[in-house]
């Protein structure tokens, strides 16, 4: 990205353009602590939606023109529209080669106005398509709530031309006219009350707070964010925040009036319970695509709410204090307190770091834990014998880590914040990092790793430090494949030439249905200045503002999906503006799990979870799941028709707040990465190999 392309930060974390830039200006972020300014972004927004309201208001008074002229049968007329119409309807025919000159005077009554219809018809649904994306666009510019004066009138217009669309099909009456300027201004007028009876009513709310919060600061002479508070233990497991807190913590989260961490957490355990009550409803059901259409119904019904409640904001304030999240999928990981461990230990600030740990373990609760699929030996063949046994509950990370006197303070402060999960409920680890994504609390930057992890001295520090040199710099992300290590090592230093994930392809696996797969390519010289440009993001190491969790929310509806979620990543952190770089030096080692370590596996548990043991029920619910990620990226076999056709369509609920940005096209990154779909070939991309993209 180049200076003129590339934001500059703002006070407060929030981005302007550079003022020697040309290109179209970016919008500025809105700030969640600021929520004073509401009425003034709601009245600029409606200011200018007031043109979009009058264009249609126009668009429409044309269409009724048209219309009226069919009806009355003013087919050889010149006024208005419907002539235009004819002309339109002429020089398409032409430019196929089938209208001769004097086609329109041959054509008969009935016949020409049937066309006439088609097109009117079509226009009427083309703007209604345009003024969807017009209005989604302004909701999200200026964080416009539901029900705003511009969301209510276009929808009214939009209505009106619908019912016009259906009288020209013979369904109804015409519409009756509307003023709809005076609309306009009565929901204005309306909206202004109601705002600044709300602004009166928070004004008390928020004295009260101060108040409270200065009696607080007074007595503990520390100032701590309000939203953190009340603190929600990271021990003992399966503690409900509802019953600590009460069901106001919810609704006060869901109405915007005091979001909290518990708050947050809360939501999650009652999706995670309903969650557990679905999966045994179903567990003898007779296809993946029941399981499927449930699964979706509960996120919609549980978790979008709190998705809409926050959409383009950010649901906490972001603190400018260097301070960073750290999120951790854990599924049965026996390493996930060491990897706490050395993460504090090795961190120049511990004080600044905070952990969101998503423990999925087999707790024993009403279940007999199972190990993975073990290699006990070799048959008379030569071929590995294997055996999967019972074993006691997993080793609590969480636990391991609070309990140890050097660490304990770090749980106490509220800066481990953990969400438990029952292995029978654990569904792969994009719906895991969902989970972690949301225990962020208003940190500086958000880094994404797994949980079996080594760290150098410092790293943190280090890593702040690389990312500020990336030109692209706040939307600049790190990250890498970091390299390998055994448990039993030395001490890792760190220091190796960070990998650089250039290459890619379409995978082989019948599992996996073609979805592309993320690789490294060439390294630097390693005399560089400063980090350069790579074409992916690696799920298992990532590193950014924190403001990417506002361009990019990870998606709540693909669970039972382990193949896909770098490149879906990748294309949807790219198309937001976001520019990805590799990390000169690695500073974090990853534990590597191949097989034959017999860890236990997600897939395993699906299977028993459902009555049918080993991994072919989850590989049939990811067939379904991984539609999602390869409609995003453009396989045509993943087409919206193929999906409705096969009866998939739920795949696509909400797939417009989870897809591609709108600051660079799908078509651009594809170019970008040199990925040709329709070859299913990744070409060789050189200025990622060449390390020539800074």
């Amino acid at each position: 990205m180049s200076d003129t392309e590339s934001g500059t930060k703002g006070n407060k974390g929030d981005f302007v353009l550079s003022s020697s830039s040309s290109s179209k200006p970016r919008r500025k972020r809105p700030a969640a602590s600021s929520s004073n300014d509401g009425g003034a972004k709601i009245i600029v927004a409606l200011i200018a939606g007031a043109g979009a309201a009058f264009l249609l208001a126009l668009i429409m008074l044309m269409s009724r023109l048209e219309a009226e002229e069919m009806s009355n049968g003013l087919l050889n007329s010149n006024v208005g529209g419907a002539k235009g119409v004819d002309d339109q309807i002429y020089l398409e025919e032409a430019a196929q080669g089938r209208a001769p000159f004097g086609m329109l005077q041959q054509k008969d009554k009935q016949s020409l106005m049937k066309d006439r219809r088609e097109k009117i018809v079509s226009h009427i649904h083309q703007m209604k398509s345009v003024y969807d994306r017009k209005l989604d666009k302004f909701t999200r510019m200026f964080d416009l709530p539901p029900g705003n004066p511009l969301d209510l009138i276009v929808h009214k217009g939009e209505d009106q031309l619908e019912g016009m669309a259906g009288a020209l099909n013979g369904k109804g009456k015409m519409p009756k006219h509307m003023d709809l300027q005076k609309d306009f201004s009565d929901a204005i007028h309306r909206d202004n009350e109601k705002y600044n009876e709300k602004m009166g009513r928070k004004e008390k709310r928020a004295k009260r707070e101060r108040n409270e919060v200065g009696s607080h600061n007074e007595a503990s002479k520390d100032e701590k964010p309000p939203h953190l508070f009340p603190l929600f233990p990271p021990m003992p497991p399966h503690t409900m925040a509802v019953d600590l807190f009460g069901e106001e913590i919810i609704t006060n989260t869901l109405s915007h009036d005091k979001p909290t961490v518990a708050g947050i957490v809360a939501i999650l355990q009652r999706f995670l319970t309903k969650l557990h009550e679905m999966l045994v409803e179903n567990k003898n059901a007779k296809t993946p695509e029941e399981v499927i259409e449930k699964y979706f119904a509960l996120v919609t019904k549980f978790l979008a709410p709190l998705e809409d409640a926050y959409r383009d904001r950010s649901i906490f304030p972001i603190r400018e204090d260097g301070s960073i999240f750290m999120s951790l999928g854990a599924y049965r990981d026996h390493l996930l307190g060491e990897t706490l461990r050395q993460a504090f230990k090795t961190a120049a600030n511990p004080d600044k770091l905070f952990v969101g740990a998503v423990v999925q373990n087999c707790f024993g609760i009403g279940v007999t834990c199972r190990t993975g699929v073990e290699v006990k030996g070799k048959d008379k063949n030569g071929n590995p014998l294997t055996q999967i046994s019972d074993r006691p509950p997993d080793v609590n990370g969480i636990e391991q880590f609070c309990a140890d006197p050097d660490y304990t303070k770090y749980c106490e402060s509220g800066q481990i914040r953990a969400l438990y999960v029952n292995e029978t409920e654990s569904n792969g680890p994009t719906t895991a990092r969902y989970f972690a994504s949301k225990l962020w609390g208003g940190e500086t930057y958000f880094l994404q790793a797994d949980a079996h992890l080594r760290f150098a001295q410092d790293w943190d520090r280090l890593y702040h430090e690389e990312v500020q040199l990336a030109k692209g710099y706040p939307k600049a992300i790190l990250s890498a494949y970091p390299p390998g290590f055994s448990e039993g090592d030395p001490k890792y230093q760190g220091g190796s030439k960070g990998t650089r994930l250039c290459t890619c392809s379409f995978s082989d696996s019948d599992v996996e249905h073609k979805i592309l797969r993320i690789n490294t390519g060439n390294m630097c010289h390693g005399e560089e200045d400063a980090p350069s440009q790579i074409a992916y993001i690696a799920a298992g190491f990532f590193f950014a503002r924190a403001e990417f969790l506002i361009d990019v929310p990870f998606d709540p509806y693909l669970p039972w999906c382990f193949m896909g979620e770098e490149i879906a990543l990748s294309l949807r952190a790219w198309t937001h503006g976001w520019d990805i770089y590799a990390p000169r030096k690695n500073l974090i080692a990853h534990q590597y799990r191949p097989g034959r370590m017999g860890l236990p596996k997600f897939w395993e548990n699906t299977g028993r979870v459902f009555g049918r043991p080993g991994p072919g029920f989850n590989t049939q619910l990811q067939t379904i799941t991984i539609q999602r990620i390869k409609h995003m990226v453009g396989y045509k076999e993943s087409s919206t028709e193929w999906l409705e056709g096969k009866g998939y369509q739920v795949i696509l609920t909400d797939f417009e707040q989870y897809g591609p940005g709108d600051i660079r096209t799908m078509p651009d990154f594809l170019k970008h990465t040199n990925i040709n779909l329709d070859t299913e070939k990744c070409g060789h991309i050189g200025w990622c190999n060449d390390c020539t993209l800074k």
